[in-house]
């Protein structure tokens, strides 16, 4: 059973946002689900515990009246050892289970948040932040631990216990038990007043802790830029206002409890009081005897201790009601469908796109993508593209170039099924892409995007990141393709060094060529390249240009260029502006036709070898 279905069943008792305690108990119960065996079991093994632990008193009882008759009372005190080591052995095997199904429970919701954050929708991720979410993983799901492996079990025993002592009391002594029911009910009108401000600030510092979470991954995923603008101040102040956010909610949270502590502690305290001078009072009286008031006292302790549980676990419930609601709030959020969209399908609970009939796919070859009349854009009434087309053929490399905002990396978020057009298709091999699965679409392509993305672990496990089987003669072939034979010899270890977080012992120009190693190594059918030269020197510049040449050979070829090197060897080169197509053609024909692109090529948008062209559009060819 998955952590989403676990937290399923707990929605109902909270969808109507009833914040009771009967709600709240509910709802961590059914957290439960999956292991009710285990439940069952150690709160057996607890009440038996509490059973015998209820038996002692009377054994006492016994003990002191036999004493004070002369009678033999060894086989007593045997008796009220064994009870003692029986009840300790029970609880502590009903303890270990408690304990191991609450590390249960925290392992569904674990794995259940992990699968669901790395499938969320784009979106998704542009509207939250990933520390917070790392949180729910880790904090919020830690403190649900303590709820359900004690908090519902020492509510119930602790209920069940209490009842028993009650009714044995008010067998020895129905007016010592009036007294302590008073004292109980001061300190239980105390403790529900306090219960929605716990649970208040409990929320308010799980926020807190998320915050800080998603400011300290903010600034230490940028740390070098942090370093160079001396912004170690700045960041630790604005790391600093999560941290009293948290400080002051948890002082919040203390305050609360620290009211309530004194009144279970009043309440034990007074009970004992009251039963020692009035049971003492009436012993000296002789309307009751000493083995009676020793009963007493134990069922006393008896009755609070578990009272006592029972008040700390309802307080812990509305703690971990705030840690659910976090925890709920991620595991509802949008994943991508695995299935193919259908026709009439919303876009991320926008319009409708607007997908007529797939054009008529041709017999012979189909291309390897094409996009017809494409419309898309990331927020409502905000266009990027406008009625964008065009195809790529097998083996052929086609370059899109245009202005900073025109629409060129949001084709390969397109391309790649991060987002939905709004209108329009895109299509592989002919078959739109809304008729196959995103992970079908996903096989046929490869990305290096200007965002190289290199993960913590050694150069073997990056390259061979796409093909995890990867044999050792195909990453050495991409190796050499993508020139990375100098880095594999200049790392102690080659292939198998670690190569640090994000990639921080690898140069710029280096991290870009494993990323285009890891992708080629994928044999796609398609591969986009995202401004493939820009962390390059001349040198390889001129040796991954002669590396596109030879992968055209194998696959179609997409690319986002700025540099002439890379543009002018394109089989078609597509001029991108304000979301619409403005041109297209070879090289020489744009400078020829296309104001644009003559622009473009003039100036740094286009330039040879990675330098500003100071001649005129005449000589960028």
């Amino acid at each position: 059973m998955t952590g989403a279905a676990a937290v399923k069943g707990g929605r109902a008792a909270a969808a109507e946002g009833n914040k009771s305690t009967r709600a709240a108990v509910a709802t961590m119960y059914r957290l439960t689900a999956g292991h009710r065996s285990a439940v069952a079991v150690a709160t057996a093994l607890t009440l038996v515990g509490s059973a015998l632990g209820l038996a002692q008193p009377l054994v006492a009882k016994r003990v002191v009246d036999a004493s004070g008759h002369g009678q033999v009372i060894w086989p007593l005190l045997a008796l009220l050892g064994a009870l003692f080591v029986t009840e300790a052995a029970t609880g502590a095997a009903g303890r270990f289970l408690l304990e191991r199904m609450g590390e249960g429970v925290v392992r569904q919701l674990r794995h259940g948040l992990v699968g669901r954050l790395l499938r969320l929708e784009m979106r998704e991720y542009e509207r939250r932040r990933c520390g917070d979410l790392i949180s729910r993983v880790t904090a919020d799901t830690t403190l649900l631990r303590e709820v359900v492996s004690q908090a519902l079990v020492d509510l119930v025993t602790g209920s069940l216990v209490a009842a028993g002592a009650v009714v044995l009391m008010a067998w020895l002594d129905p007016l010592l038990l009036l007294l302590v029911s008073v004292t109980v009910a001061g300190a239980t009108l105390v403790v529900a007043s306090l219960l929605t401000g716990i649970r208040c600030a409990s929320e308010q510092m799980q926020d807190s802790v998320g915050a800080i979470a998603a400011a300290l991954e903010r600034a230490l995923g940028a740390l070098p830029m942090v370093r160079v603008h001396r912004a170690e101040e700045r960041e630790a102040a604005v790391i600093g206002a999560r941290v009293e956010a948290a400080y002051g909610a948890g002082v919040r949270t203390a305050k609360l409890a620290s009211v309530m502590s004194p009144a279970v502690e009043l309440a034990v305290q007074g009970s004992f009081l009251i039963v020692l001078v009035v049971g003492g009072l009436r012993v000296n009286s002789r309307d009751g005897s000493l083995g009676d008031l020793v009963a007493f006292l134990l069922y006393a302790s008896f009755l609070v201790l578990p009272l006592s549980s029972v008040f700390r676990a309802v307080g812990l419930i509305q703690r971990g009601m705030g840690a659910y609601r976090r925890i709920d709030e991620a595991l509802r959020l949008p994943v991508e469908p695995t299935a193919p969209r259908s026709t009439g399908d919303r876009t991320h609970g926008r319009r409708p796109a607007v997908l007529s009939a797939p054009p008529t796919r041709p017999a012979p070859t189909q291309s390897a993508l094409a996009l017809h009349d494409v419309h898309f854009g990331y927020a409502p009434g905000r266009p990027v593209l406008r009625g964008v087309s065009f195809d790529v053929a097998h083996r052929q490399h086609v370059a899109l170039v245009g202005r900073s905002g025109a629409g060129k990396s949001t084709v390969f978020a397109l391309v790649a099924r991060f987002y939905e057009p709004d209108a329009g298709h895109v299509l592989f091999d002919g078959r739109s892409a809304t008729e196959l699965t995103r992970a079908a679409c996903r096989r046929r392509i490869a990305i290096v995007d200007q965002n190289t993305h290199i993960v913590h672990g050694t150069l073997r496990d990056n390259i061979g990141y796409a093909v995890p089987d990867a044999t050792e003669a195909e990453i050495r072939r991409v190796t050499e393709l993508a020139r990375l034979e100098e880095v594999v010899d200049r790392l102690p270890g080659g292939l198998s060094a670690v190569i640090g977080e994000r990639g921080s012992t690898l140069s710029g120009g280096e991290r870009q060529r494993v990323a285009l190693a890891r992708a080629l190594l994928a044999r796609p059918a398609l591969l986009l390249l995202d401004e493939p030269t820009s962390h390059l020197d001349a040198i390889n510049e001129s040796a991954l240009t002669a590396v596109m040449k030879d992968v055209a050979q194998e696959c179609a070829l997409l690319v986002i260029a700025h540099r002439l090197s890379t543009v002018q060897h394109a089989d078609h080169i597509i001029v991108l502006d304000d979301g619409r197509i403005a041109a297209g053609g070879h090289h020489e024909e744009l400078l020829a036709d296309s104001p644009l692109y003559r622009e473009l090529a003039a100036s740094q948008m286009l330039r040879p070898g990675g330098k500003p062209r100071s001649g005129g559009a005449g000589t960028a060819g």
